[in-house]
């Protein structure tokens, strides 16, 4: 819980040191200090602890928690960015009277927690430490300050093992009785790098019940906990001391076993030792994804009431809502709910349970709409953009990395591993123009938009660079259509779509949105440089890749871009549209777009009328498709889309994941065009209410927490009519369209429209 008096972090923790403890890599030490208050603890006006780490530390006042918040400070570029936390700690300090323990655990977190893939180690230092400041202030005006030195004491903990990748291990039995002491000693930081939190902190949400506990076929205790969720278990258990309770983890079960492949390298263990009393067990030190745990040694029988899943992601609020006649569709929106949840703790990160959870900017670029109409995302995306800028104006060349924080620069590849410094990369690359975009729409925030506007810049410039002399960008690594569904297994890069054609496409796409925001900014020379690039590159695009309303790859990506980011004139536009539908129609309306094409997909058919086809393509079982994932019973979005294959068993690639939200994208479309509640200006200052029916659902309901209030959209075709119920909260005005093209101008309040419906066949 944040303070309501602001502080900076310079003043907050001057005095203070950054203390470190002589111990095991894997063991979390415990540091602690008595201290006596001047006064009597019922004059305590108030009383903030103000801490942050390198590493992930966890704060005890008096024996209480300090806070509600979990993994703190979170993950940043902490080379230039150390978030300080400021906690109120007012109710634990009077709690405690005169005589008040300050104690501060601390773990490896992400600072030094081996990070990455390929065996990557990549870790930020060797060294993990803990800096906080206790201040209290009394009725009477007086101060009191209490900061980490090396007077203070440590101890070897409970926690014997932690790694956000491998687990936590907690012995009970040290609990008794104080660990091995350790020597303290005060380490050097950067202090220009510390920065006050604004970014929500990560804390529990849900606690999930078991829905089944079962012996597999191999004899192992398995518990299905009916979600694929991101977080731990927690549990009161009591047995023979010194036995230990293992809890592995895994989001599927592969031949009615845990499906552990997918993790990779990661672990995913966690280990409890027991002390012969009963024992309460929660390891915050770590995290897993997974749906399914395998337990081994539990005393006795393990019923449903004995165990608990707790979910953990940042603190976000939910916005966004969605019902449909269509079970299947309902039950997409939410997987990408959940995918969001679990994915966007500290950072947005590609998947939450393998040897990787990394802030891979091509996800959030092709998802960052979606996600800013399921939950409110503004600070969230607003610290991440912040380590986005950060990390691109320090690296050697300013470009976008593949993924920020970029830890990946401290990796240890092997030598027959390729992933060196990459140049600059579209979507990926662009998540500094689309990111800001989504935020802008949603949130309609100048300030904002003017902090995230130089990162653009930077992006745009590193494109340049890389551009051939016809103003194509077809020099250097894409990602591309990455995951196309026609890709090899182990050749995710390998699409129908020319890299060189997605690329110049999203370029267009970017230098359209800078020449925009550098308009809004009153950047008057930089809206003329971007335009130019705008135009240049439309031009170029379409003399190079577009002949007759065919784009250059002939597939379904390439259309969609083209279509979608405006590189078309009036006729070429009608005749992609037709082609695209051709397309889709031929493929018998399974999916056959990867992270490229999948967010625009559908709103290009839908913006060039092709409706009946949209929404036969959101429709389709039968794999590859959305819902073909929902019909083998995923509760998250998949990073494949077979990342199950059809007889049950793991796709066989190296890279699977089934908590991946990147090709949920298609959630932007169902609540604007299905649920029909559309932005007209930024921050939903003005809606357009629009829903356009079509074959397979007779009935949508959708809904949006706007700064204004909620808005609301619900409509329903019987009998040859359509029906539509619109709320709008005091203070915005909008429009409604209805089908047939018939628009009314609204006000506050609830509206009822109806028009004549002609249901299409869906064959």
């Amino acid at each position: 819980m944040l303070p309501t008096t602001q502080h900076t972090p310079t003043t907050t923790l001057a005095g203070a040191a950054f203390i470190a403890a002589d111990a095991a890599r894997v063991v979390a030490p415990r540091f602690h200090k008595a201290v006596a208050l001047d006064q009597d603890a019922a004059n305590v006006q108030s009383a903030t602890l103000h801490a942050t780490a390198h590493g992930v530390y966890e704060a005890r006042i008096g024996g209480a928690l300090a806070s509600t918040s979990v993994l703190d400070p979170g993950w940043t570029s902490y080379e230039w960015r150390l978030n300080v936390q400021h906690h109120d700690v007012t109710e634990q300090v009077r709690a405690a009277g005169r005589d008040v323990e300050i104690e501060l655990l601390l773990g490896n977190g992400w600072y030094r927690g081996s990070l990455g893939f390929e065996s990557a180690d990549a870790n930020y230092g060797d060294e993990i430490a803990v800096c906080a400041v206790l201040e209290i202030s009394y009725a009477d005006g007086a101060v009191q300050r209490f900061g980490t030195d090396d007077g203070w004491r440590a101890e070897a903990s409970e926690i014997t093992r932690n790694s956000l990748y491998d687990g936590q291990t907690i012995d009970a039995r040290m609990r008794s009785a104080a660990g091995r002491e350790l020597p303290v000693r005060a380490v050097e930081v950067d202090r220009s790098t510390l920065v006050a939190q604004t970014a929500p902190p990560v804390t529990r949400h849900e606690v999930l019940r078991p829905q089944r506990i079962w012996t597999s076929p191999r004899g192992r205790l398995l518990v299905d906990f009916g979600q694929n969720l991101v977080g731990w278990t927690r549990f009161t258990v009591q047995g023979t001391a010194g036995e230990a309770v293992a809890i592995r983890h895994a989001e599927v079960l592969e031949h009615d076993e845990l499906g552990t492949r997918p993790l990779r390298g990661a672990d995913a263990t966690d280990v409890f030792v027991l002390s012969g009393d009963v024992d309460a067990f929660e390891p915050t030190f770590t995290f897993h994804g997974f749906r399914y745990i395998e337990v081994t040694g539990w005393p006795g029988e393990l019923t449903e009431g004995d165990i608990e899943a707790v979910v953990v992601h940042s603190a976000m609020r939910r916005t966004g809502r969605f019902e449909c006649s269509e079970p299947l569709v309902g039950q997409l929106v939410s997987n990408s709910v959940w995918g969001q949840k679990g994915n966007f703790l500290s950072v947005p990160t590609d998947c939450p349970q393998r040897d990787e959870r990394l802030g891979w900017t091509g996800d959030i670029a092709a998802y960052a709409a979606s996600a800013s109409f399921q939950f409110d995302t503004a600070d969230f995306l607003d610290n991440w953009l912040r380590d986005l800028h950060a990390e691109v104006a320090h690296a050697p060349k300013q470009v976008v990395p593949a993924v920020v924080p970029n830890v990946l620069k401290y990796a240890h590849f092997g030598e027959d591993f390729a992933f060196g410094e990459l140049g600059a990369t579209a979507i990926w690359g662009d998540a500094a123009v689309w990111v800001p975009q989504a935020l802008w729409t949603a949130y309609g925030d100048r300030a904002r938009l003017a902090r995230h506007y130089p990162a653009m810049v930077l992006h745009l410039e590193s494109v340049e660079r890389a551009l051939s002399p016809g103003g194509l960008w077809d020099q250097g690594f894409q990602f591309g259509d990455w995951l196309d569904p026609d890709a090899p297994p182990d050749q995710p890069a390998a699409a129908k779509a020319d890299p060189a054609v997605v690329a110049t496409a999203c370029l267009f796409r970017s230098a359209s949105f800078a020449a925009e925001a550098a308009r809004i900014l009153g950047e008057t020379d930089d809206a003329t440089r971007w335009a130019a690039l705008t135009e240049r590159t439309r031009r170029a695009f379409t003399a190079h890749y577009v002949a007759g309303g065919r784009v250059r790859s002939d597939c379904a990506t390439v259309y969609a871009l083209a279509i979608c980011f405006g590189l078309l004139d009036d006729a070429d536009r009608d005749a992609a549209g037709q082609r695209l539908a051709q397309l889709v129609r031929a493929s018998g309306f399974r999916v056959t777009t990867g992270f490229a094409g999948t967010p625009f997909v559908t709103w290009a058919l839908s913006e060039t009328g092709h409706i009946d086809e949209a929404y036969r393509l959101l429709l389709e079982r039968e794999c590859p498709s959305w819902l073909y994932p929902v019909t083998m019973g995923a509760t998250t979005v998949w990073e494949r889309w077979d990342s199950m294959l059809p007889d049950g068993t793991i796709n066989p690639g190296d890279m699977t994941s089934f908590n991946h939200y990147a090709l949920g994208a298609v959630a932007d479309w169902i609540y604007q065009v299905v649920g029909g509640i559309r932005p007209v200006e930024p921050g939903y200052a003005r809606v357009r209410i629009q829903p356009v029916p079509g074959p397979g659902i007779t009935w949508a309901s959708c809904s949006y927490d706007a700064a204004a209030g909620t808005i609301e959209s619900s409509w329903r075709v019987e009998d040859g009519r359509f029906t539509l119920d619109v709320h709008l909260p005091d203070g915005l005005a909008g429009e409604v369209v209805l089908p047939g093209g018939r628009v009314e101008q609204v006000g506050a309040g609830a509206h009822r429209f109806t028009a004549a419906w002609v249901a299409q066949p869906t064959a």
